[in-house]
């Protein structure tokens, strides 16, 4: 399954709606491919649920996850925090989810 497969799965045209958000912010190429790994791999963790759906405690599940069971950076958590208050805020036009993850 490639990633935007895994996205369009949860929510069809979900990956327009992203590359259009992501565009429209003139975010670089390296931006984008970043984004659509980590939004892609937090669907992935809640098995494919509609990213709608989920809540701030989910995208907290889903850091600690990556900070305590995979262990990766800061650099790279910032990296998937950051994704995911885009994901949020500019395309789902939840802000009020993007500030717990931001912070």
């Amino acid at each position: 399954m490639t990633i935007t497969q895994a996205l369009e799965q949860s929510q069809p045209d979900l990956v327009r709606r992203l590359t259009a958000a992501i565009r429209e912010q003139q975010l670089n190429q390296r931006a984008e491919q970043t984004y659509l790994h980590w939004i892609t791999r937090f669907v992935l963790f809640h098995d494919s649920k509609d990213p709608e759906a989920l809540e701030s405690e989910d995208q907290q599940q889903f850091l600690s996850y990556l900070s305590e069971g995979m262990r990766v950076s800061r650099a790279r958590l910032n990296q998937a925090r950051q994704a995911l208050a885009f994901f949020y805020e500019k395309v789902l036009g939840k802000s009020e989810l993007s500030g717990v993850v931001a912070a």
